[in-house]
Parts: C-alpha cells; sequence; structure tokens
C-alpha cells in the first residue's frame, strides 16, 4: 500500500473514513493513499444494485465523492475538515464486475476551495473498465477533523 509521507496525515485520513456510517454500509474499503490521491474499493452487492442488477448510481456516485473528498483531505492541514460544494458525474458504462475502484485525485490544491476528480474502474476478471468520472469543488472547514458532508 502507498501511503502519504506524514503517519499522522494517514491516521486522521483513517480515522475520518472508519467513521463514515455510508462507506460502511456499502461495504467500500479505504485503499491507496497518497498526498493528493485516495483509493476507495467497493464490491458489488444485491442490497447496493437497481432494478437491472447494475451497482446503483448513487452507490458509485458516493464512492467517487468520497474518494476525490479524502484525497483533498490528504492535502490540508492538521485542523481542517472538507465539504463538497459541488460535483459532476459522468456515467460512462452500467456498473458490472467483480469490485468497482474509485481513485480521487487532487487536481488543483488552494487555501479555500479545492479542485479534484475520480474516476471509478469496473474490475472483471481482473481487467480494469472506467464506469464513471467526476469532477469536485470542495470547501475546507475549520475546526473538522475529515469529511463533514
Amino acid at each position: 500500500m502507498e501511503e502519504t509521507d506524514d503517519p499522522a496525515n494517514l491516521a486522521r485520513i483513517r480515522s475520518s473514513f472508519a467513521k463514515q456510517g455510508l462507506m460502511s454500509t456499502l461495504g467500500a474499503r479505504l485503499g491507496d493513499i497518497s498526498r493528493g490521491s485516495v483509493e476507495i474499493s467497493l464490491p458489488p452487492s444485491p442490497a447496493i444494485s437497481q432494478q437491472h442488477g447494475f451497482v446503483h448510481a448513487g452507490a458509485i456516485s458516493a464512492v467517487a465523492d468520497t474518494a476525490a473528498g479524502y484525497a483533498a483531505l490528504s492535502t490540508m492541514a492538521p485542523g481542517r475538515g472538507v465539504l463538497t460544494t459541488e460535483f459532476k458525474i459522468n456515467l460512462l458504462a452500467p456498473a458490472v464486475g467483480d469490485r468497482f475502484i474509485a481513485r480521487g485525485k487532487v487536481l488543483k490544491a488552494g487555501k479555500t476551495l479545492t479542485l479534484a476528480q475520480a474516476e471509478v474502474f469496473a474490475e472483471k476478471d481482473g481487467a480494469l473498465r472506467l464506469i464513471a468520472f467526476l469532477t469536485a469543488t470542495l470547501m475546507a472547514i475549520e475546526g473538522r477533523d475529515g469529511i463533514t458532508d
């Protein structure tokens, strides 16, 4: 696992992620972390599917938003949190696979606003296929150590 240079920052991200009830409910797991980049994996299950058997776009959107948010948080000082102020997601293909991987990446970190993106891949038989692309604007907030959206 690739990790951020700062062990305290890594612990802060892991601690914050562990408090996310939605990620737990979805069965999402935190993966690789480095400064400006975070990966989250999501296993498919009937509990998060839609009527055609695909993983619901809401679940895909949630892990994409969270990956972008933690990528943004990884660039912020301790004692700061992050809120998503807006995001746009393009759903490129049905969410069918053995697992889904959301890779969040910071495009530009600012003092107050950060621009990030997330790509979501469906993994099937070891091959990755891009199924969604998210862009997000995130706002730094004081006095909250983590994501607060």
